[in-house]
């Protein structure tokens, strides 16, 4: 079993609805990329943007975003993730997507569709919830409001890494900053969560904040506000069991189901 896993976080802005633009802008980004890396995380709906007008833009599972996606999980020999809009029997779907580099796939539906902004009047909610293996690590990822949602986040399936990826604006980064951290703490596990930079269509201004926390709730990787970039950790299952030895609480955990 790998003790080791080596994320790349890929804070950036994106080309409002352009599916292609953006992948070619990412694809040079990727192509920096020198080291060995396991888990490429991309922002929530990176080919598009938050976009609710765009059903023309839904993609099938074997579409151009995901055959991308595919492809780079091969070439670098990693998982590649982030959400894409999706379109599967005449619905539309914000869809969390995870490229394996065997070619196969595992995705997650938003379950938290953010009615704030009218996204459930258009997007398909999901209702099962996601956790993998790769490498040895058990993963858990979820979009963007799922991360107001503690009890859908409960670490009841003993994984290790929750992923969140999103575009989360700038008026309300507090709240982003702060419950990163509760969600690291009360799974005591690692949250690796990808948040875009920029100004969209909308006139929401996105200022990054992407970050990595450890199971203690410590900021171990972080960006320059607004900046765009690549980081990279590498974070340890050591450092994750030696916190639960120490810190029994998930032995206490409430046991339900949704």
């Amino acid at each position: 079993m790998k003790n080791e896993l080596t994320l790349a976080l890929v804070q950036t802005d994106n080309h409002w609805e352009k599916v292609q633009d953006n992948l070619s802008m990412l694809t040079n980004k990727i192509y920096g990329i020198g080291e060995d890396i396991d888990v490429l995380l991309l922002p929530e709906l990176f080919t598009t943007g938050f976009t609710m007008t765009g059903e023309n833009l839904g993609e099938p599972m074997h579409g151009k975003t995901v055959d991308w996606m595919r492809d780079w999980a091969r070439r670098k020999d990693c998982l590649v993730a982030g959400s894409v809009l999706i379109k599967e029997k005449g619905k539309l779907y914000n869809r969390f997507i995870g490229a394996l580099p065997d070619g196969k796939t595992v995705a997650y539906d938003k379950r938290h569709l953010f009615s704030f902004a009218g996204e459930h009047e258009v997007f398909e909610q999901g209702t099962e919830r996601l956790v993998f293996e790769f490498r040895g690590f058990r993963i858990c990822p979820m979009i963007c409001y799922d991360l107001r949602f503690p009890v859908w986040s409960r670490n009841t399936e003993n994984f290790d890494l929750l992923l969140y990826v999103a575009n989360w604006p700038d008026a309300r980064m507090r709240a982003w900053d702060t419950l990163l951290k509760a969600r690291a703490i009360e799974n005591l596990c690692y949250v690796a969560a990808v948040n875009r930079v920029g100004r969209d269509r909308n006139k929401l201004n996105y200022v990054g904040h992407s970050a990595v926390i450890d199971p203690m709730g410590e900021v171990v990787l972080s960006f320059d506000e607004a900046a765009e970039g690549i980081k990279l950790i590498t974070i340890n299952r050591t450092h994750i069991e030696k916190v639960r030895r120490t810190f029994r609480f998930l032995e206490d955990r409430d046991v339900f189901t949704i």
